[in-house]
């Protein structure tokens, strides 16, 4: 598999929103990093069953989601939006069930765009449903199957945009983040996570290819997002969380790698690095994500976006309107400023990216290693490991030292407790095996829920 060598972006006034060194254009012209931020706007079904009893039920809700993120774009005179779907389990548990979502929402999206409405794109996000007790091997298998027929069916049901947020090397994951062991974060993320992102993403460019879709991207929303969430409510380490999310670039890339285009997921704040070291176009999220889970990178989020996301949020009746409709407006009115700053020129731009930057990074780490020059600092370091352990080993190692030297010079505010946790991680990153094999030998038994056999190990 070949890997980056080089970065995207040698120059940090060069790497800002709304424009992507290799940018994607859509069937219906829709360019996605440009020169302009587009919103994303994320959405899923109010609390209730999914099954063939209510299924009238569920399309209507769809439909009736698309009908007012479209009606709302064309009222706010916005010319491009992209709608994301990220079905539910019964949705990729029964592939024919999501395509049948996609085509509701495809259809209505594309009668407003013929209309004279804002012109619309389709991301369709099936849930990885590789885990539980019927799953028996990661890449074959009933649950294999039905993960890659939902891309197929989706594909043909009209979705632009091919993404998912897989799971592989998250059993492992999930202890890292219960004990804030950063070993077995990379073990997760930099060994099992990016064997398993080739083997699905391999599938998943070629479906996109032979379907004529676009295979967009990952993010490591289970493993980075979950720890970010954790530190929030103050439960593991904020300086274990940003190591975290700096590792999980190196398993999100890998879907560049084998091909995957972007924009990646919305919900991968990992968006920067990739797009540094890529050159692709991103999806992010940050203020205006609220709805869905809280965190402390609302604005540092948007320096270098391309596409600008809600996350998800339920279809229920707010006093303006229902939750999606009240999506796409907060989603339109970031992406106005961003846009009125483009236009201004670079000198605007860089103003408006580095406000985003200065308004949170020195009062969380995670926020701090989001800054542009921080971004392609460290991936500069990543792009001269081979393989993607030693990247992990070297991401973890850049992120601490970059938040270790931002506290010295007091650009960055930790308690006195996280400073202690950046020194202990660091020695454990520095005690690692360099050899890949001597190291999964070193954990692979301590990892109680680990199997080797569902990953051919």
């Amino acid at each position: 598999m070949p890997q980056f060598t080089e970065v995207a972006y040698d120059n940090v006034k060069d790497f800002v929103f709304g424009t992507a060194k290799y940018p994607v254009t859509l069937k219906n012209g829709i360019v996605i990093g440009g020169g302009k931020v587009i919103p994303e706007v994320n959405f899923t079904l109010p609390p209730m069953a999914v099954s063939e009893a209510t299924w009238p039920e569920v399309i209507r809700q769809y439909r009736e989601i698309a009908e007012g993120i479209s009606i709302r774009a064309k009222e706010l005179e916005f010319p491009a939006f992209v709608a994301e779907i990220e079905v539910l389990p019964p949705m990729t548990f029964n592939p024919k069930w999501g395509a049948e979502v996609c085509k509701t929402v495809v259809d209505v999206v594309k009668k407003h765009e013929g209309k004279g409405g804002a012109k619309g794109a389709v991301r369709l996000t099936p849930v990885d449903i590789r885990e539980g007790k019927g799953v028996t091997h990661m890449w074959r298998g009933s649950h294999w199957d039905r993960v890659l027929e939902a891309f197929e069916l989706a594909a043909d049901a009209g979705a632009d945009l091919l993404a998912i947020e897989s799971i592989g090397g998250k059993e492992v994951h999930d202890e890292a983040n219960m004990y804030a062991d950063i070993a077995k974060s990379i073990f997760a993320l930099g060994v099992i996570g990016a064997r398993d992102m080739e083997k699905l993403w391999t599938e998943i460019v070629r479906i996109a290819k032979a379907k004529d879709s676009v295979a967009s991207g990952d993010t490591a929303c289970g493993f980075a997002n979950t720890a970010m969430v954790l530190a929030e409510r103050n439960m593991i380490p904020k300086v274990f969380s940003a190591a975290v999310r700096a590792v999980a670039s190196v398993r999100t890339l890998v879907a560049v790698e084998v091909g995957a285009v972007g924009p990646d997921k919305d919900c991968g704040y990992e968006g920067p690095f990739i797009k540094a070291i890529s050159g692709t176009p991103i999806s992010m999220e940050g203020r205006s994500a609220a709805g869905a889970h809280l965190s402390s990178v609302g604005n540092v989020a948007g320096c270098v976006c391309d596409l600008w996301s809600n996350e998800s949020i339920q279809n229920i009746k707010l006093l303006s309107g229902f939750a999606p409709t009240v999506g796409i407006e907060q989603l339109i009115y970031d992406a106005r400023l961003f846009n009125a700053a483009i236009a201004r020129g670079p000198e605007a731009t860089l103003l408006l990216r580095d406000l985003h930057a200065e308004s949170d990074s020195q009062l969380n780490p995670e926020a701090y290693i989001l800054q542009p020059e921080i971004v392609i600092a460290i991936s500069k370091e990543l792009v001269k490991e081979r393989g993607h352990y030693a990247k992990a080993k070297k991401a973890a190692e850049q992120a601490l030292l970059h938040i270790q030297k931002g506290c010295q010079d007091g650009k960055l505010i930790l308690s006195s407790r996280e400073t202690d946790y950046v020194e202990s991680l660091l020695e454990t990153v520095a005690d690692l095996p360099s050899d890949e094999g001597k190291f999964i030998d070193s954990i692979a038994g301590d990892c109680e829920k680990f199997d080797p056999k569902m990953y051919d190990m």
